[in-house]
């Protein structure tokens, strides 16, 4: 029985995919993501995806946690960590990289910086989180990493409430890029260094999809992933 329960599984997982290859996909999708990227870029384009898949509806679990995906029967997770580990499918969505950023009226008051190791006298907006706070790691490309202990008056538990204190000119942040590009187009905020590579916890971090180890990918599943690709990774 033990050799004949995967080739059921497999020709059950061939059946449903026949079938569901016939049909517009359809159900409703769970998902999370942190805070932040849920809000920022996930809920942007939401209405573009229900436009395309109007019988999918789409269910966006906002945390901060790396929740169980399949102890809570969330099909699809998007992570911002290194490379992720374990059980779960892991595919790419973006690279991320940190911009030094400042506000316009901020470096008017305080000065510029023309390296990363100036940040210690200025005010550098932190994050109130264990292990990522204190010390921010920079490298130049090419180059070999080095980390600058920085401090300041104000720590901050969301991504998002520490952009609007760097947008309202209270210090210098670290921030990624998706969350940052606009301000940086429109001049509300600057960046500082460009030439260095910054980073709040470990290199080489990205945007990872990831979903429970199964034979059968449910097709609202793939689209959306095929979706978010299409979306957000230009």
């Amino acid at each position: 029985m033990q050799r004949v329960a995967p080739l059921v599984e497999e020709m059950q997982a061939a059946v449903q995919a026949a079938v569901g290859a016939r049909q517009a996909p359809s159900g409703t999708l769970r998902m999370t993501a942190s805070v932040t990227f849920a809000c920022q870029r996930i809920v942007p384009v939401l209405p573009a995806f229900s436009e395309r898949y109007p019988e999918i509806a789409v269910e966006v679990i906002s945390s901060d946690a790396n929740l169980d995906l399949v102890e809570q029967g969330i099909e699809l997770a998007v992570r911002l960590a290194p490379a992720p580990k374990g059980d779960l499918v892991s595919s790419k969505l973006i690279d991320t990289r940190y911009h030094l950023v400042a506000s316009p009226a901020y470096l008017t008051r305080v000065g510029g910086l023309e390296t990363p190791g100036d940040l210690r006298d200025h005010d550098c907006l932190r994050y109130a989180l264990p292990g990522i706070g204190d010390v921010w790691r920079f490298r130049e490309t090419d180059g070999e990493p080095f980390e600058v202990r920085v401090a300041g008056r104000h720590k901050f538990s969301s991504a998002l409430a520490l952009l609007e204190a760097a947008r309202d000119g209270l210090g210098v942040a670290l921030l990624a890029d998706w969350l940052v590009a606009k301000d940086l187009a429109e001049g509300r905020l600057l960046e500082l260094c460009p030439k260095y590579q910054g980073i709040v916890s470990e290199f080489e971090t990205a945007a990872w999809m990831l979903y429970p180890n199964r034979r059968y990918l449910p097709r609202k599943t793939r689209v959306m992933i095929d979706f978010l690709r299409e979306s957000l990774a230009g």
